[in-house]
């Protein structure tokens, strides 16, 4: 998580009183990594300053501006639907919304939250100039096809022990998804087609 450094994050510059909060304990007992902005570095956590931002010139736009908090709750929730689902973001690639963006992304997991006995795993890594990311499986090297298009492209892979994704880091893009043949080194990336009759 990134935080600024309000109470309901973090105690930690309360002086030492009091120890850790509930949100601090929660993040504990799930082993997920807080982390908080430095004191007077708004920067850091720039870009829900920039949603805020987006969100308030909205609302202030609105022809009928809110009388009661169940209007203004309505307003927030039409404004939350068409940021999310509908308003094409310049900051994305391929001008996508956050909702796409979000739902085509891995999704973090505490430890030992899954179940069955399969080795699964998620790397981070970036394809080579020759289009090709390299997995080590069982000791062993394999190398994957991507294709030139994507060379230097940073990606993530979600190996489930054979079946592997490649997804594109930034876009959220489905890459490639394949099961591993243990016995090449090479893992193509188009099968060959039949020869012409």
């Amino acid at each position: 998580t990134l935080t600024d450094n309000g109470m309901v994050f973090t105690t930690r510059l309360a002086g030492g009183r009091g120890g850790r909060n509930a949100f601090e304990h929660e993040l504990r007992r799930l082993h997920v990594t807080q982390k908080n902005s430095t004191p007077n570095h708004p920067t850091t956590c720039g870009k829900v300053e920039r949603f805020q931002q987006t969100m308030k010139k909205w609302l202030r736009a609105q022809p009928d501006q809110p009388a009661t908090a169940t209007d203004l709750q309505t307003l927030i929730d039409r404004f939350a639907d068409a940021y999310n689902h509908h308003r094409p973001h310049r900051s994305l690639p391929h001008r996508a919304t956050p909702a796409t963006a979000y739902t085509t992304r891995p999704k973090a997991q505490p430890a030992g939250s899954r179940d069955g006995d399969t080795h699964t795993r998620v790397r981070h890594d970036r394809i080579d100039h020759t289009g090709v990311v390299t997995l080590r499986i069982d000791g062993r090297l394999h190398h994957i096809g991507i294709g030139r298009t994507h060379a230097r492209t940073h990606v993530i892979l979600l190996v489930d022990d054979l079946h592997v994704r490649v997804v594109n880091a930034t876009t959220g893009e489905l890459l490639r998804e394949l099961t591993i043949d243990p016995t090449r080194d090479y893992q193509p990336q188009y099968t060959k087609k039949p020869p012409n009759p």
